[in-house]
């Protein structure tokens, strides 16, 4: 595996291991979630709003993005990215966004790119990296990673209510 910078030929890629890797995640975010909210966030199909996501996030002037890609005998493909944004003003990086493939998954690819991102921070001059994740059970793989790297926890409590 390698990871290079992104380049707007590998959208399509990004996205369908992103959505294919958020599967999980979705279904467990709808379960933990009141229904009528889940329902107002994501009106027509979760896979809809974060594909605009996806693309705003590798558009964005002020993201940095890289794709992990397995090479392979005579072929290599992308298995995960990751979407940094630095906050000069508080020197913080933040790693923005991320995902794996499944298929590709439990291979120690999402450590790398973390640790990629986190190497990246560092060169820019940042001093502390943030990522956000869930707390529900879909969301567990990638807090155990974030964990196993260091990062410390900040319990923060984010309530909907449907109006």
């Amino acid at each position: 595996m390698r990871i290079e910078p992104y380049h707007s030929h590998h959208i399509d890629a990004v996205i369908r291991l992103s959505l294919r890797a958020w599967t999980p995640v979705f279904d467990s975010i709808q379960k933990a979630m009141d229904l009528d909210v889940y329902q107002e966030l994501y009106p027509a199909d979760w896979r809809v709003s974060q594909q605009n996501s996806v693309e705003e996030a590798c558009a964005a002037e002020d993201t940095k993005v890289w794709v992990a890609i397995a090479v392979g005998g005579a072929s290599s493909s992308i298995v995960g990215f990751v979407a940094v944004k630095l906050h000069s003003e508080g020197s913080l990086g933040e790693i923005y966004m991320i995902a794996v493939d499944p298929d590709y998954q439990r291979r120690g690819i999402g450590t790398a790119l973390v640790e990629f991102a986190l190497d990246w921070m560092k060169i820019a001059g940042m001093s502390v990296a943030m990522v956000e994740t869930g707390g529900d059970p879909g969301h567990a793989p990638a807090r155990f990673t974030y964990e196993k790297l260091g990062f410390g926890l900040l319990p923060i409590a984010r309530y909907f209510k449907k109006l």
